[in-house]
């Protein structure tokens, strides 16, 4: 076991490995930036450094600070969480050369896996089901009207390095193809570095499912089911729910045995998550793997009864999967929203001091957060502050009990997204689990006014 973990990250994430470790009896050093200072993570952690200002190029996303904090501190092993570097091939590396464990997967599997358009071809190779669309990236114009025109429009063009949904243009017809090629290769170049882009069909209005999955350094690859992830906003997730409304046992089973597979093709280890598009047709098809803990990590441990971070961290020291996929058991019904400090209408994000904070609890109720009285949410990070997750015996239950728990959360002196959430869990659609990734498109578009 580990003798001292570095948490290379901030907020309720930071905290939730620093709870693992806790439970394990291994020792935790804390990372923050000057505008975190007075985080929790920070005060609970049992060493701190601060790694630099609060912009995160300066602080978060700062490797060399963060491989200084680690050695000046004794660490002998880092968790990179979620977001910043938790997909960076490159920190996985240089932990490797300076006899720091990351815990996580290796950097060859992050490096496969973190470029879509390789990992589709090893998907293909592997014999996983893929959206049809170009063998790799569109190199030239004049190959992307080709390609376009071979699987039929509309089509979508995707950032080969991307995440968020930058980088990914949707097109109808012809005609807009060589603009939209021009433009999404002008956003990937200025998010990620490479204009790299390539082309899929673009299947209308699916359902995006992933399944977790985790791995060890035995050839052991276990998948721990779904998660049901289609109401999201520009491709950012709001609500995550497992099992998913439309789940079959036999669905299940083969979309589990697909994703183990994904993983197995290209040896990886630790936590992982592989990403699903799901027709009408009950066709699904491989979008992409996440080399990391997800944000919704804790429906999937409500209905399995499985610590995943205590798992990525006994996995990491070489131990084998502590259980085995016919040991599985998935019991009733997970759901997580994020509450995210911004206006619930127009999205701004909206920092500040938390005057007054009272979280919710009660049966099946968990709330992952940073947040507390008096605190500060910074204009440097992401919006989300907390992540309340329910879980009941049914799916209705577990509705029913996250309304009580949104209801009577309060959190003043900032705007948070809360009466968005309650507008979908109140929506027809969603309680009857009629879903789809257009649903918040659906749910936001204008009413239209009668005339006289």
């Amino acid at each position: 076991m580990f003798k001292k973990i570095l948490i290379a990250n901030r907020g309720e994430i930071a905290l939730r490995v620093l709870w693992a470790c806790r439970e394990l009896g291994v020792k935790t050093v804390a990372v923050y930036s000057e505008a975190d200072a007075g985080s929790l993570h920070v005060r609970f952690a049992d060493e701190a450094v601060c790694i630099g200002p609060p912009r995160s190029i300066e602080s978060y996303l700062n490797i060399p600070a963060i491989i200084s904090a680690a050695e000046i501190t004794g660490a002998d092993a880092v968790h990179p969480g979620y977001g910043f570097l938790a997909e960076s091939a490159y920190l996985a590396e240089i932990c490797e050369a300076c006899n720091l464990k990351f815990i996580g997967p290796s950097p060859q599997a992050i490096r496969l896996m973190g470029d879509k358009s390789r990992a589709k071809k090893a998907m293909v190779k592997a014999g996983v089901p893929v959206v049809p669309g170009s063998s790799g990236v569109i190199d030239d114009e004049e190959r992307a009207v080709k390609v376009a025109r071979e699987i039929g429009f509309p089509v979508i063009l995707k950032a080969s390095a991307g995440g968020g949904g930058r980088g990914m243009r949707v097109v109808h017809a012809p005609g807009d193809l060589v603009q939209a090629v021009r433009s999404a290769q002008s956003e990937s170049q200025a998010a990620f570095g490479v204009p790299d882009v390539y082309i899929e069909r673009f299947v209308k209005d699916p359902r995006h499912i992933e399944v977790q999955v985790m791995a060890d350094s035995k050839g052991n690859v276990v998948h721990l089911g779904e998660r049901e992830c289609s109401i999201q906003r520009r491709h950012q997730k709001i609500i995550e729910e497992s099992p998913s409304p439309i789940m079959t046992e036999k669905l299940r089973k083969r979309m589990g045995r697909t994703a183990v597979e994904a993983a197995a093709a290209v040896q990886y280890v630790n936590a992982g998550t592989v990403e699903f598009l799901l027709d009408s047709d009950g066709k699904y098809y491989f979008m992409e793997m996440n080399t990391r803990i997800q944000v919704e990590h804790g429906v999937t441990e409500l209905v399995t009864g499985r610590d995943l971070v205590k798992e990525q961290i006994l996995v990491a020291t070489g131990e084998p999967l502590s259980f085995a996929q016919k040991e599985m058991r998935f019991e009733g019904h997970a759901i997580e929203c994020r509450i995210n400090a911004e206006d619930p209408v127009t999205f701004v994000p909206s920092p500040g001091t938390i005057r007054h904070f009272h979280q919710p609890g009660g049966p099946g109720v968990r709330v992952d957060t940073f947040a507390h009285e008096g605190c500060d949410i910074s204009p440097y990070y992401d919006s989300m502050i907390a992540k309340v997750m329910t879980h009941g015996r049914t799916r209705p239950e577990a509705i029913a009990r996250m309304r009580r728990c949104l209801e009577m959360m309060v959190v003043e002196g900032i705007r948070t997204n809360i009466p968005l959430h309650l507008r979908i869990l109140d929506d027809p659609d969603f309680v009857a689990g009629r879903l789809d990734t257009g649903f918040m498109g659906r749910l936001l578009a204008p009413r239209a006014t009668g005339g006289a």
